[in-house]
């Protein structure tokens, strides 16, 4: 468990108005979002790449979240992140 994992969420605009990530909150510090905070155009893609490194004591099974706040309605989306991480030996 002394790695970083890393996850690329693709996000397309399928509205009429540009897209606009206001924000991208980890459920916890072991998880590191970046996104490109210019807007997404409508029809345009871009992408939300995320880190996850685990702590030692983050055995098993992890399930992490991504909140995604937006200017869409409902305005916020939760992107789910599973992992199994196994002892370090």
């Amino acid at each position: 468990a002394d790695e970083h994992y890393k996850t690329s969420f693709l996000i397309t605009n399928t509205g009429n108005n540009p897209l606009m990530i206001y924000e991208v909150k980890a459920s916890c510090g072991c998880t590191v979002p970046m996104w490109n905070k210019n807007p997404i155009a409508p029809g345009a893609s871009d992408k939300i790449d995320v880190t996850f490194h685990p702590k030692s004591e983050q055995v098993g099974l992890q399930n992490k979240t991504v909140s995604v706040i937006t200017n869409s309605s409902p305005g916020v989306e939760v992107l789910q992140i599973k992992a199994l991480v196994n002892p370090k030996k």
